[in-house]
């Protein structure tokens, strides 16, 4: 009786019986370097081997990996696949052995944590607090970035967790949960505010100042662009593209015309230092929220799931202070 084969099932068997962790340090090792002479030298072998190494990789894969071109050798549809894989699963195999070192020089784990800069400083307190303050103590990693890298992160098994805004990109197997609102305001010079207040709130006017922007195709650079069309104005050029503190701060305190968009709460904090402070205009449109992002397969994860707890207990009782603060200001308001 002649049974139907199953090609995934084959190529199953071989991937699980054949393929070795070194073979897809291989394939990344091409996709770096593109040319065979290099990875050789990177792997202190000869050409010839890694010309062999490279065609037993592609024989288990059943499928051509890479093709020369003018650039080098480029990885084929086939080989992009099989790169995205290596990546995630050599990831996996780099946290296992920081997680087993972490436990052997007596922590309770090793947690990889992204954050965004406009991460309240309490909100990130809390979070550092209750990783760090643990009994026996935990490994921590933190890395900062924009939203979108610290979604790649998660996606290629680099982080485990991370707070930032909404993400509205299609990532396979993220979770996200909107935990805290912010409120934005534009933000100048502290000796540049009282010339800058001047009249009654004007994009256009506005547009023609030295701005700073997070760097095109970012969530937050999208919503800044959409409130400028909003309003009738065309979005400006940004003098600087950036979402490091330290180099608005920088561009803020020598620029007298520079202007860019931060929220309320951390322009709060950076104002006591003296060198930016807050437009006197509520704008009428929020920030994408604060949310807390893990990966489906993670979200069970103990470490994961107490951090999450924190983080969420320390964004609601904020949200309320913040109320609350508001609520005072209305009758101060009103009598101005």
């Amino acid at each position: 009786m002649v049974t139907a084969r199953d090609p995934a099932a084959d190529l199953q068997h071989a991937l699980l019986t054949r393929l070795k962790l070194r073979q897809l340090s291989l394939v990344q090792a091409i996709d770096r370097h593109r040319t065979l002479g290099r990875v050789a030298a990177e792997m202190r072998l000869s050409q010839p081997a890694i010309t062999k190494a490279l065609r037993e990789v592609e024989d288990i894969f059943g499928s051509t990996l890479f093709e020369r071109s003018p650039r080098g050798l480029v990885p084929t549809p086939a080989g992009e696949a099989v790169l995205h894989y290596a990546r995630r699963w050599l990831a996996e195999l780099e946290a296992t052995t920081r997680v087993l070192t972490s436990l052997e020089a007596g922590r309770s784990g090793r947690l990889r944590v992204g954050l965004t800069q406009q991460v309240p400083q309490q909100l990130l307190s809390a979070a550092l607090a209750h990783l760090l303050d643990r009994r026996p103590r935990m490994a921590v990693l933190t890395r900062e970035g924009t939203t979108d890298e610290l979604v790649a992160g998660l996606v290629a098994r680099e982080l485990d967790c991370a707070i930032g805004r909404s993400y509205d990109g299609d990532a396979t197997g993220l979770m996200q949960e909107a935990i805290y609102q912010q409120e934005p305001c534009l933000v100048v010079s502290a000796k540049s505010v009282k010339r800058l207040s001047r009249g009654p709130l004007d994009w256009a006017r506005l547009a023609q100042l030295d701005w700073i922007l997070p760097p095109p195709n970012t969530p937050m650079r999208r919503t800044y662009n959409a409130v400028f069309v909003g309003a009738g104005v065309q979005p400006p050029t940004p003098m600087l593209e950036t979402t490091s503190i330290r180099s608005m701060e920088t561009v803020l305190r020598s620029e007298p015309n520079a202007i860019t968009i931060f929220a309320r709460d951390v322009v709060a904090e950076m104002e006591r230092a003296g060198h930016w402070a807050a437009l006197p205009y509520r704008l009428s449109w929020s920030l994408p929220p604060v949310s807390f992002f893990t990966l489906k397969e993670l979200e069970g994860h103990p470490m994961v799931m107490s951090l999450r707890a924190v983080v969420v207990e320390t964004a609601r009782a904020m949200q309320h202070r913040a109320g609350e603060e508001r609520l005072a200001e209305e009758p101060r308001r009103g009598r101005s």
